[in-house]
């Protein structure tokens, strides 16, 4: 579905007067999202994730510098003419959502996105928040009268209504109760087992692990490896990149176990 292919980006800056540099943010990235499975992207907090979810919807700043190829479904990626309806992101920043506009008004705009006739779109829209938990307060009002989980919930809805068949959740469970945060993958993971691709951007390794068929490790803008879940296991041994291991022994639940241990 998505090929990223020895994806490098970097940042122009001035140095000195006359003189310009680009300073690196991903170097060599490659992986694949196919249909029907869930891609973990896990990182540190500058590892590049959030990074590579702008490149893949065309929402580098005007100074980024970027080479590589991306495809969707076999064809070069036109970020613009599919962002939003065949690829949709749910971000992780609020402030996506538009401060001057009710929440439920917002997901109304993203039924009309989805062409859903002008009757349909609101009973459509209560559905969706309802299905994230939220009621009809919580659509009454504004995004700043909103918590931080309840306002994320609110983009998850928007990005469900389109029905796009890549969705990229960025840190989707930031700011989320447990019972939240389970309704919340769940629902990613019955997407792609409807035959859709999601790919989940996420610092929290143990959360994902449960929903994801493969996870890709980033560590200061390179790629470490791309692993089945399964590999996930025991002592980590299945892994092949010290790094990795070292991300899986580090979980309390694993127990703190030597990598050299059985």
């Amino acid at each position: 579905m998505l090929e990223v292919s020895r994806l490098s980006i970097g940042f122009r800056r001035p140095r000195g007067l006359w003189r310009r540099e680009v300073v690196p943010a991903l170097r060599d990235v490659s992986l694949r999202v196919r249909a029907g499975e869930v891609l973990a992207v896990i990182g540190a907090s500058g590892a590049g994730k959030s990074l590579l979810a702008q490149a893949i919807l065309g929402l580098l700043p005007p100074n980024a510098a970027m080479s590589g190829e991306m495809r969707f479904q076999g064809a070069p990626l036109d970020a613009p003419r599919l962002r939003g309806r065949r690829v949709a992101l749910v971000p992780q920043s609020i402030a996506w959502l538009d401060p001057l506009v009710r929440a439920g008004r917002q997901v109304e705009w993203a039924a009309g996105r989805a062409g859903l006739p002008a009757p349909d779109r609101a009973p459509a829209a209560a559905a969706a928040l309802a299905r994230f938990g939220l009621g009809m307060a919580a659509a009454r009002r504004f995004p700043h009268q909103l918590s931080g989980g309840m306002a994320r919930r609110a983009m998850l809805a928007i990005a469900a209504l389109g029905e796009a068949e890549l969705l990229i959740a960025d840190e989707p469970t930031n700011g989320l109760d447990p019972e939240n945060a389970a309704r919340v993958l769940g629902h990613l993971r019955a997407r792609a087992d409807a035959g859709r691709g999601v790919l989940v951007i996420s610092h929290d390794l143990a959360a994902v692990l449960p929903l994801a068929d493969r996870v890709a490790i980033l560590r200061e803008g390179a790629l470490q490896e791309t692993a089945p879940a399964a590999a996930f296991q025991g002592n980590g041994m299945a892994l092949a990149s010290p790094y990795a291991r070292a991300l899986w022994q580090a979980l309390p639940e694993v127990g703190f176990l030597p990598a050299e241990a059985g």
